[in-house]
Order: structure tokens, then sequence, then C-alpha cells
């Protein structure tokens, strides 16, 4: 399944690159990420991509058509993001939330993702062992949808245990 992932994400990411460039080839400019993101989002996020575009457009496929990323946040907290181990990408489309923990690590690890409309409802989540990503995890309301992130080396084991209310948007 693993290995599926991969091949999957290696060739998705570069078809939709293949056809960013074909349909507008004046928006894929040196430097310019090839995925969409929102206005809203803040520095943090953008450096992220600008960093890493393949990583943004590989995730933002994984959701769907037409999302646009909203945050994406290096964790653990508080590293340089060069160091990150894993990476959060919320993406929305037309009120509806995705989200994608990617993992930098580069060998399977215990990934969790976790979202829940604000009230609770509405959850969904993704387990397991991963080389590349856990998710897509799907969420009908993202306004302030509670996005939970964990990696490891087992579910007893983590290095990474993140809880945010404000992966999507929240007016």
């Amino acid at each position: 399944m693993s290995k599926l992932r991969a091949s999957l994400r290696a060739v998705t990411a570069a078809a939709v690159l293949t056809l960013g460039a074909m349909a507008a080839p004046q928006a894929v400019a040196v430097g310019q990420p090839a995925v969409s993101v929102s206005q809203r989002a803040d520095a943090a996020t953008r450096a992220l991509v600008q960093a890493d575009p393949q990583a943004a457009v590989a995730a933002a496929t994984v959701c769907g058509s037409g999302y646009t990323l909203f945050r994406a946040v290096a964790l653990p907290q508080d590293v340089d993001p060069s160091l990150r181990l894993a990476t959060l990408y919320s993406y929305e489309n037309a009120g509806k939330g995705c989200a994608i923990l990617d993992n930098n690590v580069g060998k399977s690890q215990y990934m969790y993702l976790h979202v829940c409309k604000v009230d609770g409802t509405g959850c969904d989540t993704d387990s397991g062992s991963f080389s590349e990503y856990a998710g897509p995890v799907n969420v009908a309301s993202s306004v302030c949808a509670t996005v939970t992130a964990k990696m490891g080396q087992s579910s007893s084991s983590l290095y990474i245990n993140f809880t945010s209310e404000y992966m999507f948007s929240c007016d």
C-alpha cells in the first residue's frame, strides 16, 4: 500500500505540474508555488510552500480538485523548518476541509490524523504505518475544525502530538 501511495503521489504531482504549465504557462513562474494558496495563508505557510512546492502540490491533489491551501505547519513546532519530521497541510474547497500529514522522515512511521467539526461531529480519521502521508481526512464544514496529528515509532512512542483548532479559516 505504501508503494502504491508513493507512486500515486509522484505521478499525481508530475501530472499536476505538467498540466499547470500547459494550461497556464504564465502562472508557473520560477520560484512560484504551483498550488493555489489562500490569500489569508500566514507567512510560515507561504515559506513552507516556497521551500517545497512539490509536497504542497502532491498533498493538494490527494484531497481532490479545487482545493486551496490554507495552512501548513512544520512539525514538531518550534524547530527549524529544514529539520521538520512532518508537515501538516490543510486545504479548503467551498466550505469543505481536507488535511494531509506529510511524512518527512523518509521511512515508515506510525501516523494518526483526525479532524472534526468544531461541535465534535463529522469526524474523519486515518491512522497506521505510512512512509508518505496520513490522510486525506475530510470535514464537511471546515470552519474552525479541530485537527490532531500524531507521529512516532509507534502509537505509544510519539515525537509529534499536535492539536489545533486553527488549521482552517475561522469565520
